[in-house]
């Protein structure tokens, strides 16, 4: 008897090509879409796609609406986060507590074997692995997700590069042309244009305040504290700045900005909230990225005294920013790690 996986589709070219890959597989596959956000024209549009994916290949999809869930666990978070004066990171928060939850959750109970994900990404010896396409590479969204779901996912595109999909994908199943077309997703799916329209909808983010420099001395104006994140060099004015001022912290409190040259930017101490970790885990050397398209950089990583992860950098960072991910990487295997509570510089 043919294994059974859960898909979860998008009604996108990825995930149809993935059904079809599974198929090939042997696997008996069910689609699930999973309704998050409140973009219905975006929902009605995917489930066309979904059930045309799913006419041709011959398989059944389910629509499971988490709306609730997703709003209490992701969206609300989003919104605070930048309220609180951080950059928060959705993605790495959906993937546990909704793809790799709830939706992993109803898998099992629909008695599936597995559960499948366009994300590029791998799986070896129980950990996430970096994808073969090492620009499209998604396992630093995957840090949080739990080992009970490692140990079920499959992810049919991880040996792909991302632009051979299309092409391979239409020559296989032409009907695929015939999807209605979006541009690719986007790392936030809520988010039509920019993240500072969904914060209007909620907050007053265009109440102007004060820009200082790390002396607390007055010297610019801001448009509005939400609309910057750490390491922006845009869309302030400093008085009579002759060389660029980057955003180096954010005071909610205050509405203040405080801005600064490159140096002032840099930090080699990281600490986090952990989220996952290795069991057992103390103290290792290991390599850590602390933004999604940032590069890795060595670091001993340990539990500090408070419970916090301390990660001290071998080489600086440059926009460490409060509420991303801190990703721990062996070699190019996921260990686990935290989202960012504060980061320095410091002697060591």
């Amino acid at each position: 008897m043919s294994k059974k996986v859960a898909l979860l589709m998008s009604g996108g070219v990825d995930s149809s090509y993935c059904a079809y890959l599974l198929q090939e597989q042997g696997f008996h596959v069910t689609g699930i879409y999973l309704k998050l956000h409140t973009r219905d024209d975006l929902h009605e549009q995917n489930i066309r796609n979904i059930a045309k994916a799913a006419e041709f290949l011959g398989i059944k999809y389910e629509v499971l609406d988490a709306q609730t869930l997703f709003k209490q666990f992701v969206y609300d978070e989003f919104i605070k986060g930048y309220q609180e004066g951080r950059t928060p990171n959705p993605c790495a928060m959906c993937n546990p507590r909704m793809k790799f939850g709830f939706a992993f959750t109803q898998a099992m109970n629909m008695g599936c074997d597995y559960i499948a994900t366009g994300h590029y990404a791998r799986v070896q010896d129980g950990r996430i692995k970096e994808a073969f396409d090492k620009v499209k590479d998604q396992s630093y969204f995957l840090f949080g997700i739990s080992q009970e779901a490692i140990n079920k996912v499959i992810f049919p595109l991880g040996n792909f590069r991302k632009e051979d999909i299309k092409p391979i994908a239409l020559a296989k199943l032409p009907w695929l042309g015939s999807l209605e077309t979006y541009k690719d997703s986007q790392e936030i799916c809520f988010v039509e244009k920019d993240y500072v329209d969904i914060l209007k909808r909620h907050l007053d983010v265009d109440t102007e305040g004060d820009i200082v420099d790390t002396e607390g001395k007055k010297i610019g104006k801001h448009k509005g504290y939400m609309q910057y994140t750490i390491g922006k060099r845009k869309g302030f004015f400093v008085d009579g700045a002759h060389t660029p001022h980057y955003v180096l912290s954010i005071n909610p409190r205050e509405n203040q900005l405080i801005v600064g040259s490159k140096e002032e930017l840099a930090k080699n101490l990281v600490y986090a909230e952990p989220i996952a970790l290795p069991n057992d885990f103390s103290e290792m050397e290991c390599a850590v990225k602390i933004r999604y398209k940032s590069p890795k950089t060595k670091a001993l990583v340990r539990i500090g005294k408070t419970g916090q992860l301390e990660a001290y950098l071998k080489e600086h960072a440059y926009g460490v920013a409060n509420g991303q991910a801190l990703v721990l990487y062996d070699d190019d295997l996921v260990l686990g790690g935290g989202f960012i509570s504060h980061s320095e510089i410091a002697d060591f």
